[in-house]
């Protein structure tokens, strides 16, 4: 997978790029607004764009933002304090992508983070949040009650942050997906870092679960085959690493997964006997399974799909 375009849609809405100087739109809450800067204009452009999204008549109605490149995002962090400033001229903002960029504006391990947790606590009523990059992320334990979905996009991703994620109570999240990455990007976190994840213990509503773009995914797969959670979940998704046998096994030895809809572990380096047994135990049941994308699994340099 690459990172090779900007998203058309957002938490089930259009994207739509803000211009300051556009028309008023006839329903502002009727798609997702793109707030970001270009190469000649820089922070300077991308504060202009902000301010006049955040100065509109209409801000109190915005319910999705897209922040794309903010200027200097590989130096300057995410727009976040900005953000937490703003909150009582977005009170109806459900859904926020934080560093939405594309391969050729800034590679996912370049991006400049900060610590999210002020904006969880700025915007209570927020259900969607996602991510991109992990340099200078920062989560502490938070409790929210009304985030749904969780996304956290990196090429390596910090284990405190994997570590606050399992501590944090969020007892309406039905869908966390973590990019782990790799260690020579900050992927320092491990199976065992994912554990309060997979007791599902702070998760009651999780029903889709995906630990993507992992070096580590065949200790994963160890660990998912008796994790509680997994029973109440009706999609997994493994995919962007690097599965080999010996996390298939682990998969097939492991707690039945014919109850899921969807086992998403493409991009793989399972062996053709391998991706066989899968096939029989989970398509013959009806588990839609993506097998697409197989490596070679005899080859030793193995590599996650998104790194740098």
């Amino acid at each position: 997978m690459t990172i090779n375009e900007h998203i058309s849609r957002f938490a089930g809405l259009p994207v739509a790029a803000f211009d300051p100087h556009g028309e008023v739109p006839a329903d502002p809450a009727g798609c997702a607004w793109r707030v970001d800067t270009d190469y000649d204009g820089g922070a300077e452009l991308f504060q202009v764009r902000l301010d006049g999204l955040l100065n509109a008549d209409w801000a109190h109605l915005v319910t999705a933002l897209v922040i794309g490149e903010w200027g200097e995002a590989y130096d300057s962090p995410a727009p976040i304090e900005a953000l937490v400033a703003a909150a009582d001229r977005l009170p109806a903002l459900r859904a926020l992508f934080l560093g939405e960029m594309t391969f050729d504006e800034q590679e996912i391990s370049w991006i400049t983070q900060g610590d999210i947790t002020p904006l969880l606590a700025a915007y209570p009523r927020l259900e969607v949040l996602t991510v991109r990059g992990a340099t200078g992320l920062a989560l502490s334990p938070v409790r929210h009650d009304r985030l749904r979905e969780l996304t956290i996009e990196s090429g390596g991703l910090p284990a405190h942050v994997v570590r606050a994620v399992g501590e944090s109570e969020l007892p309406a999240l039905q869908h966390l997906e973590l990019w782990l990455g790799t260690a020579n990007y900050g992927g320092d976190a491990t199976a065992e870092d994912l554990a309060p994840i997979l007791s599902g213990t702070r998760l009651p509503a999780l029903t889709s679960l995906g630990v993507r773009d992992c070096e580590i995914i065949d200790q994963v797969a160890v660990a998912l085959a008796g994790a509680p959670v997994v029973a109440r979940l009706e999609r997994l998704d493994l995919s962007l690493g690097v599965l080999t046998d010996a996390g298939g096994a682990a998969l097939l030895a492991g707690q039945p997964l014919t109850h899921l809809k969807r086992l998403d572990l493409h991009h793989h380096f399972l062996s053709e006997p391998m991706m066989d047994r899968l096939s029989a135990e989970l398509e013959a049941v009806g588990v839609e399974l993506d097998l697409s994308d197989a490596g070679d699994p005899d080859d030793d340099d193995r590599f996650i799909s998104v790194s740098e």
